[in-house]
């Protein structure tokens, strides 16, 4: 039997996790020949579909997210029309809910899997490939959470909560599973969450399950050794027990060699000795999400979340003072009882920690989760649609929750050109970060915030920006907003951003042997230069008086991407 595992990625740089695992977990199945294809929702779907044809597969299972399940539904249906005889199966979180009105609304679906997948797909090949007395319909009847078709009839295996046991599962990274091409690799040594958060899928899982530690130092090593660039670690809460997140984080910094990892945590979780480990982690080499969610103790108590915003607020402050690990911090916006201004609260009260990324998401009251009872019983309105948005609560009307949208947007933007750092630095002098936020987000209001240039979103941040100024600050906010300009992209003669195009005369391109003789520079490397004089010194963290002039080195070479310098 010849199977295809594929699903549709948003961007290109993802990777799945799920198929490799599904596949490593099936190996060892006799005359079973399984591939993996990944493509993303971009893509042309008849370009997909001529691709998944030219397969040749018996069965093709797809693995189904909110970001996918509308294109991978109409693929479905089609490579059923075109092959009647090869089984669809779908699985994943959008698949898991509802499954009796997606199989009846989509008939070109053979077979679903519910919750974890590893062990009803293996299940569902063997018996499919098996030669037994009994029926096939027998046979499926048996499987743990497997839907499938009887007839006209859909009917379901016993439902169950039984989750595999994680060392059973193969290595798919030692097994050559998982494609090493990608950006960014994702790896779980858990699975589960402690928590119960009424707007998370994690909440319906139930405790927490790790691999054993043997295992995850052998494909953590596995990992390193081959120079994986980007490892996100994918565990809902990494730090769920504080010595075993110590244990792993002491076993990367003893063998990492230039691996940077990416890790979901509970601030309120880490202790004085998870800190200690954590303030020799050298830079650029961790990245922290910490899901505060709202700065409303009050709101988190209504959706089961647990959570101790003094001590998370603390330890993040330590975080930022006592380590060098990049910290994102993340807000959901929509949650019981918070309102417009109570949403700039929780924005400001997490913008005071300074943060190197705030993330922003309107809440998304997703199939099977708790919160879809609280919305009921509240009166939420939210999209019928994935990914079931929220349009208007009792708190948020439909406009403020556009707003909201809108401010997420633009943190984004800013987000991908360096944060803005020192223009924000100068606007923030007179009003609260949250408060500008709101006001650039007002004067954009519809305007289309996506496929920006870089200059274009400096250009744009100029623009949202310049109402806040008079005259001499709108200035200092040029001059300030230049700066970051400067420090991500090299301006060029005749190209540079609208607001400093009057300073052009100030603006000069150096020799390379104007700058110093000392500066190191790496071997085969590509150098240009910059110089422009400043109104004040941003290089200090409040900016010196007086004019200065600054240099910046520009330097690129193969895989290095480019870093620059002040001089």
């Amino acid at each position: 039997m010849k199977i295809l595992l594929t699903t549709l990625h948003a961007k290109y740089s993802h990777a799945s996790l799920a198929l490799p695992c599904l596949s490593a977990y099936c190996q060892d199945i006799p005359e079973v020949d399984i591939t993996i294809r990944e493509w993303t929702v971009n893509e042309p779907r008849e370009h997909i579909l001529r691709l998944i044809m030219a397969e040749g597969a018996d069965l093709v299972a797809f693995s189904c997210y909110i970001w996918n399940i509308k294109e991978t539904l109409r693929i479905v249906s089609d490579l059923k029309k075109i092959s009647p005889h090869t089984r669809i199966v779908l699985g994943g979180p959008e698949a898991s809910f509802g499954i009796f009105d997606l199989m009846h609304d989509n008939p070109a679906i053979d077979f679903v899997i519910k919750g974890e997948g590893e062990e009803t797909f293996r299940s569902l090949i063997v018996s499919l490939t098996e030669e037994k007395s009994s029926s096939l319909h027998d046979r499926l009847a048996e499987i743990d959470n497997l839907f499938f078709r009887d007839g006209s009839d859909i009917v379901s295996g016993p439902l169950s909560r039984k989750n595999l046991e994680l060392d059973r599962l193969p290595s798919p990274f030692k097994a050559g599973l998982v494609d090493f091409s990608k950006p960014l690799l994702y790896y779980e040594t858990s699975r589960g969450c402690p928590f119960s958060c009424a707007f998370c899928l994690s909440s319906v899982e139930g405790g927490v399950r790790s691999f054993s530690m043997d295992r995850i130092k052998e494909d953590l090593l596995f990992l390193m050794d081959r120079g994986v660039a980007q490892i996100k670690l994918v565990d809902r809460t990494f730090n769920y027990d504080a010595g075993r997140a110590d244990t792993i984080w002491e076993f990367i910094l003893e063998h990492n060699r230039s691996s940077h990892f990416h890790f979901e945590i509970s601030a309120d979780l880490l202790t004085d000795k998870n800190l200690l480990t954590l303030s020799r982690v050298p830079k650029n080499t961790f990245r922290f999400e910490i899901g505060v969610q709202s700065a409303s103790a009050a709101t988190l108590e209504q959706v089961g979340r647990t959570a101790d915003l003094s001590r998370i607020f603390a330890n993040v402050r330590r975080l930022e003072a006592e380590t060098t690990i990049e910290l994102h911090l993340d807000l959901v916006a929509g949650l019981p009882d918070e309102d417009y201004a109570g949403f700039l609260g929780s924005l400001q009260a997490i913008a005071d920690l300074k943060p190197d990324m705030i993330q922003i998401e309107p809440l998304k009251v997703l199939k099977g989760v708790p919160m879809r009872a609280i919305a009921a019983r509240e009166g939420y309105a939210f999209s019928d649609s994935p990914p079931y948005t929220i349009l208007h609560t009792p708190w948020l009307s439909y406009e403020d929750i556009c707003r909201i949208e809108t401010i997420g947007r633009l943190l984004d933007l800013f987000n991908k050109h360096d944060g803005f750092k020192t223009a924000f630095r100068i606007l923030q002098r007179d009003r609260p970060f949250s408060g500008i936020l709101d006001s650039m987000a007002r004067r954009a209001g519809n305007e289309n915030l996506s496929s920006m240039s870089c200059r274009r979103v400096f250009e744009l941040f100029a623009r949202l920006a310049e109402p806040l100024t008079d005259s001499y600050s709108r200035a200092v906010l040029h001059d300030a907003l230049f700066f970051d300009h400067c420090l991500i992209e090299m301006p060029l003669m005749g190209r540079l951003p609208s607001f400093a195009v009057a300073q052009q005369g100030n603006c000069s391109w150096p020799a390379l042997r104007e700058l110093p003789g000392n500066l190191e520079l790496p071997p085969d490397s590509r150098v240009k230069a910059f110089r422009y004089k400043f109104i004040s010194d941003y290089r200090a963290e409040k900016g010196n008086e007086g004019a200065a002039m600054v240099t910046f080195v520009y330097i690129s070479g193969a895989g290095r991407g480019l870093q620059v310098l002040t001089i």
